[in-house]
């Protein structure tokens, strides 16, 4: 299957991009934290999920390989389609969703769009010994720092799609963030930068 594509940036949008690879466009679903991740250059390199249907091929692209491997143990639980891994790590970033999982958080975790109570208590029943096992959960202290910096990218993003000019915003969520630590949300983060911005 196809593991990686590594090519030229040709479209980016914050739920897909479009790679020209040797002059062959590959369109590629991503999630918030990866449009996040990507930065205005010429050539890009996401690692790759291909899913297959009868009727369609779709191809998810991913700015690390632990961010891949997260959407593939998120998507081997019933009833958690690749559409809602997306969605789930576009809501959540990777230390934030690990966190949830091992702390049994199901409120978090169904505050994704679409995620209802079952699939939440499913989410962390099958990846809680999965992620311990494997160790793929940072320590706090990279977490906190993970955190904050995915919160930026993603609050950035989210304003950037909302129409506030790029370094407007990158200002106003560095100085909220200077003045609230690490006890601010995503959201919070959004409502008070299109306040001050």
């Amino acid at each position: 299957m196809i593991s990686y594509l590594k090519g030229k940036l040709s479209f980016k949008d914050p739920t897909h991009v479009i790679i020209d690879v040797n002059g062959v466009g590959y369109h590629v679903n991503i999630s918030l934290a990866t449009f996040g991740d990507i930065k205005d250059v010429e050539s890009i390199m996401l690692h790759t999920y291909l899913h297959v249907k009868e009727d369609s091929h779709s191809l998810y692209g991913f700015s690390s390989p632990l961010e891949k491997k997260m959407f593939l143990n998120l998507i081997s639980i019933s009833g958690v389609g690749p559409s809602t891994g997306l969605m789930i790590q576009s809501s959540l970033s990777s230390g934030e969703l690990k966190q949830a999982i091992l702390n049994e958080d199901v409120k978090t975790i169904q505050g994704v769009k679409g995620i209802g109570g079952k699939t939440a208590q499913r989410i962390i029943l099958e990846l809680k010994d999965k992620i311990k096992k494997e160790g793929l959960y940072p320590d706090e202290s990279e977490l906190a720092s993970t955190s904050h910096n995915t919160m930026r990218s993603e609050a950035l993003s989210a304003l950037i799609t909302l129409g506030i000019n790029k370094s407007a915003a990158e200002k106003s969520i560095d100085r909220i963030l200077k003045n609230s630590g690490n006890t601010i949300t995503l959201e919070e983060l959004i409502k008070l930068t299109l306040k001050n911005a």
